[in-house]
Parts: C-alpha cells; structure tokens; sequence
C-alpha cells in the first residue's frame, strides 16, 4: 500500500493538476516588440460628465455628499450622443497613421462605458442605450487597429456607496489589494471587459494593478499591459530616451475630456514634431481626443488629425517598425532606423513654412552618418525630379560621404498646399549608410597672456 502510495504522488507531481500553472509576472517580449512597432495610437476620453464639459471624473474627489448623488443621479440622463458613429472615428484614426486605440471603457467616476452587469452606473441606463465600447471595438477592429482599454481600478461611485471617502490613492480602502471588495469588483468588470468583444490587445491600467494586471492575464496571456508597468508620461517627452518600451499621453487642447471653453490647442505642425520626436526616442505616441456630448468629433481635433494623415502619408515609413539610433538628433535633424537596419530616416524639422522653402534646395551634413560609394538618399513621397511649373530646374538628390559626415543636397519640391506654405518636416530615406560614434580629442587651452 506505501508503495502503491508512493507511485500515485509521483504521478501527480508530473501531472497538469500536481503542477502548480506558473504565474504570468510581465508582458510577453515579443507582445511588446509588437506594441513598440505600433508606434501612434488614438486615446479616448469620454465619461457622463461630458454634458457639462467638466474634468474627467475628477469633479468627485472630495467632493460633497450632495454633489456626488447629484452627479450619480443626474448625469446619465442627460447622456445621449445621438451622433455617435465609431466608423467615422476608426477612419479617421486609420488615416491618420495610428495603429491602435485605448478607449477608456471605465474612468475613475466608476461609469461603465459598457453594457455591465456589475453596477446600473453604466451607458445602458442612459437615453442612449446603447453598448458604446462593443460598438467602437467592432468599428476600430474592422479598420485593422489594435484594440486597448483604459481602466480605472480607483472607482468612485463604488467608494461613495460603501461609504469610503472619495480621493486618489490616500486610503487603504482605495487600494484593490487591500480592499477585497473592490478587488472582487474590479475583476468581475475586468472578466467582462477581457471576454465579452473578443480578443483586447492593450490594456492601460490607470491605478494600482497589482492582483488585477496577473488576473488579465490569466483571461488573456498575450495582453499588453501599458500603464501599471510601462513608463507612460502624461503632457511630458523625456529629455533623453527612456528604456524601452515606453509611450507618453498627449491631449491635443489643454485637457482629456471635451472641454467646449478656454482650450486653445497645440497646431498640427506641434503634432507631428512631438510623433517625430517620441519615434526618434523609442517611444510610442498615444494623442487624445474628447468626443463632444453629442458624439461627434470637435472640428478642430478633427481638423488637426487630418494633418497628421497627410503628412503620415507620405511620411510613414520613418515612424513605424523602427528603433532609434544611438543619437538621436543633431540640430533640427531627429532620427530612427528600421528594425532590419537598412534604412536610416533622417527627419528635418523645420521652424516654419520659409525655413526649407517649397521648390528650394538644402544641404545638410549628417555628422553621425558614415557613407560609401552605395550610400543612395530619397525623399520620401518625392521623386526628386520635378518641380511644379518650374523648366530646367535640378531636383535631383545628392549625396557624398566626407570625412565630416554624410553631405546631402536636395530640394523640398512635393507641394501639400495651395500657397505652398506646408510647415511639416521633409524626410530622407538612406540606404547603405551606418552611424558613426563621433570621437572627440582633449583640447587644452593656454595659458599665455593674450590667449584667453
């Protein structure tokens, strides 16, 4: 009987039910190389208090008992964005280059953006009726954009019916680790959002995770955790490259929600600079945009996207699937390099639309690119051999590698606007070059009299 014994326990321990499945700790490395050569990507704010044009949720932290109830009861009646179409707004992310979308299916207010089970404080109990984020997943995912979630493990109307005071991260009780029933909430809302629209790509955990970033991923192992794990500044680029992976949070006005007064915003020109930027970095970009109350984009965030579009039309290649070089910048010449290593994209950035006219020739000096005699340069989206209305005009590319660097000679000639005055930075695609290290030998100064 012992031995009998002996041989079942030796069994079991080889066995799926004596082996203990190990714990998922982190993201999977190639999910995030994947998440990295995604690149750009469209944040969503939108919450109930959309009506009124306030802050994100944050109305509620320390306010007062009568303002919560007030907010709780009154709110989702007015939410009815009748002019909500997620086709549009995939379309206009696709177009303007972004690869992949975080919608935040719950805010900090604890309003479910979703069709819930676990609190009537959702989109269902509001004139809409109508399951937001299963629509703007199926939209997103038809136009091939990776599909991410914004969650807020904090839940402020949870807090205010048990009776814990509304703040962020100042009580135990705000802690899902040290809160079991906020814990066993938070997971139910989790199971549903991660198994009710299918596979979820990204998921952006604005809080404390801990126990709930190990619970996604035992609903979906192949989830890319962001926030909660990743560096992810808000408002903010660092002045020098982050480890990698990291991805930094822009609004395009001054705030995350739609706010109707007082917001001037940034101009496409700043846009299209900071995803240069943030791409030359190693960074990933995730803008914002605030769908108004009726559920239509504002003009202007609209307006600015379809800069962004034209410009990453053309441009694109120099942002996606690509990692930065060891320098990455020289003056107002940002780089990156394709994963493979074949390309170098040297990214000028202009001041204005008169610095690198239209129709003009620049010759630039890439002091940390080594060239040969295949060293060859293109513009990407130019074919460098006309320019407009212009006869017996030179547009062609130069390029001769020096002792000093790689010296290019090229001319801005593809026309974006009617008055030629497109302001965007202009980008040199180079094939067999390296980047070089550049040595610097101790300089002494004298000391003569006079030489000072």
């Amino acid at each position: 009987m012992k031995k009998l014994l002996v041989i079942f326990l030796l069994v079991l321990s080889f066995s799926p039910i004596g082996k203990a499945q190990k714990q998922q700790v982190t993201n999977h490395p190639d999910r995030v190389n994947w998440f990295q050569d995604l690149g750009f990507g469209m944040f969503i704010h939108w919450n109930v208090d959309v009506t009124l044009g306030a802050v994100i949720s944050h109305s509620l932290a320390g306010a007062s008992t009568e303002y919560v109830e007030k907010y709780i009861n009154e709110l989702p009646k007015y939410f009815n964005p009748y002019k909500f179409k997620p086709e549009d707004w995939a379309k206009m992310a696709k177009l303007a280059g972004m690869k992949y979308v975080v919608f935040t299916a719950k805010h900090h207010s604890g309003f479910c953006m979703f069709d819930t089970k676990t609190t009537p404080f959702n989109v269902m109990n509001t004139p809409l009726k109508r399951d937001i984020t299963k629509e703007l997943i199926e939209a997103f995912r038809k136009e091939g954009i990776a599909i991410g979630l914004y969650f807020s493990p904090e839940d402020f109307y949870f807090f205010h019916k048990n009776n814990i005071p509304i703040g962020r991260l100042q009580l135990p009780q705000h802690f899902p680790a040290k809160n079991p029933s906020l814990m066993a909430y938070d997971k139910e809302q989790l199971k549903e959002l991660l198994t009710k629209y299918g596979k979820i790509d990204i998921l952006f955990i604005d809080g404390p995770g801990d126990g709930l970033r190990e619970y996604a991923w035992t609903l979906n192992p192949e989830l890319v955790i962001t926030r909660d794990l990743m560096n992810t500044p808000e408002q903010n680029t660092p002045d020098e490259p982050l480890p990698r992976p990291w991805e930094a949070c822009y609004t395009m006005g001054t705030d995350w929600q739609y706010k109707p007064t007082n917001d001037p915003h940034k101009s496409g020109a700043e846009i299209i600079n900071m995803l240069v930027e943030m791409r030359a970095k190693g960074g990933n970009f995730l803008l914002n945009i605030g769908p108004k109350q009726d559920g239509e984009i504002q003009i202007e965030q609209e307006a600015l996207l379809q800069e962004v579009a034209l410009w990453n039309f053309a441009n694109s290649e120099a942002i996606y699937a690509v990692k930065p070089l060891p320098i990455v910048r020289e003056d107002n010449v940002w780089y990156t390099q394709s994963n493979d290593e074949k390309y170098i994209y040297a990214i000028v950035r202009r001041a204005n639309w008169q610095d690198w006219k239209y129709g003009t020739r620049k010759n630039l000096v890439l002091t940390h690119l080594e060239g040969n005699a295949q060293t060859k340069v293109s513009i990407l989206g130019y074919k460098s051999e006309l320019v407009e209305y212009k006869d017996g005009f030179d547009a062609s590319t130069y390029v001769a590698p020096t002792s000093i660097g790689l010296v290019v000679s090229a001319v801005n000639g593809q026309r974006f606007y009617t008055n030629n005055q497109w302001p965007n930075a202009v980008v040199l695609k180079i094939e067999n070059a390296k980047f070089r290290k550049l040595t610097h030998t101790k300089v002494t100064q004298s000391t003569l009299d006079g030489a000072k």
